[in-house]
């Protein structure tokens, strides 16, 4: 019985420090899974405090937009606006700047536009900005013949969408450029088609696709250079710009084309040429303002009255 009862004993001596173990390791598995979600706790309120002010401005912004005192975002410019903006615009210190009697013809189309309208820009000028501001609720694209040029200032202006086109014309090829072209009326170079596919040396081919599918409804031609015989002329954007407008698919069958430095032989004979007189609605001898219609497909000429180039 002795024995028996040591043996007890014994057991009982073995099983307690089994038991305090056990308790222990209980207690250790217990404190970590209280840590490991309190530090998610504080992973997930760090987060969130560093996330709610960007949703909260964010949302902020979207309500201070549709609210009363902001009005309504896809307002047009108000008068006032328009007007310092052409009042600073024409005041520049770069001699290069248009003035105000230049500008003030394409902001009133401009404003008239259908919203969203669409702006097409040869050159990228002192007045970029002025273009892009004035039509803030429809669409405004620049081509630069500089691509390095082109790629600073959309760096400098994210907000400015420009496009690079390589010129392969010369301005002492003027006339011979004109003579090719009718020869080729009736072929590549004619008043309605597609350019992304022509072959015409005046057509401007090498834009990205969807510049051919948008019906512009404003075509402002202030680029390329236009001086020295080696110059790449203003004649294609002009040719271009001319079947853009002929070529439009939607109602409005009108396009407002203006052609800048309109008292140079270039730009008074290849409007006359491919925008026609009897579109002219108003010029002198800085700007002239076409308003061009849209053709059938199967037209062949350009204007009702043909110009004499050699009298131009």
């Amino acid at each position: 019985m002795k024995n028996s009862n040591n043996n007890s004993n014994t057991k009982l001596i073995l099983l307690h420090p089994y038991i305090q173990k056990q308790g222990g390791s209980s207690r250790f598995w217990l404190l970590a899974f209280v840590s490991f979600f309190t530090f998610a706790f504080l992973l997930t309120l760090i987060y969130t405090r560093e996330t709610l002010p960007v949703k909260s401005t964010t949302a902020m912004a979207i309500g201070s937009a549709s609210s009363p005192t902001f009005g309504n975002i896809n307002a047009p410019l108000p008068t006032p606006v328009i007007n310092t903006l052409l009042h600073y615009a024409s005041r520049s210190n770069d001699s290069f700047h248009m003035s105000h009697a230049e500008i003030k013809p394409i902001s009133d189309v401009l404003r008239k536009c259908s919203s969203p309208c669409n702006f097409l820009v040869f050159g990228l000028t002192h007045e970029t900005l002025l273009w892009k501001a004035l039509n803030h609720n429809g669409r405004t694209v620049f081509i630069e013949e500089n691509r390095y040029y082109a790629a600073y200032y959309e760096e400098l202006h994210p907000e400015i969408d420009v496009f690079d086109v390589q010129y392969t014309t010369k301005m002492e090829e003027m006339r011979d450029l004109i003579a090719s072209t009718k020869k080729q009326i009736k072929n590549e170079c004619r008043p309605v088609q597609n350019l992304l596919f022509s072959e015409c040396k005046l057509g401007i081919n090498d834009l990205p696709n969807h510049v051919y599918e948008v019906d512009w409804d404003v075509i402002l031609v202030d680029g390329p250079r236009g001086d020295g015989p080696e110059g790449p002329g203003r004649m294609a954007p002009i040719f271009t710009a001319g079947v853009l407008a002929r070529n439009k698919k939607a109602s409005n069958a009108k396009t407002h084309i203006f052609v800048h430095d309109y008292y140079r032989n270039v730009e008074r004979i290849y409007g006359d040429e491919f925008l026609c007189r009897e579109n002219l609605v108003e010029s002198n001898d800085m700007l002239a303002h076409f308003v061009v219609e849209k053709m059938d497909e199967n037209s062949f000429q350009f204007c009702r009255n043909q110009p004499s180039t050699s009298s131009s």
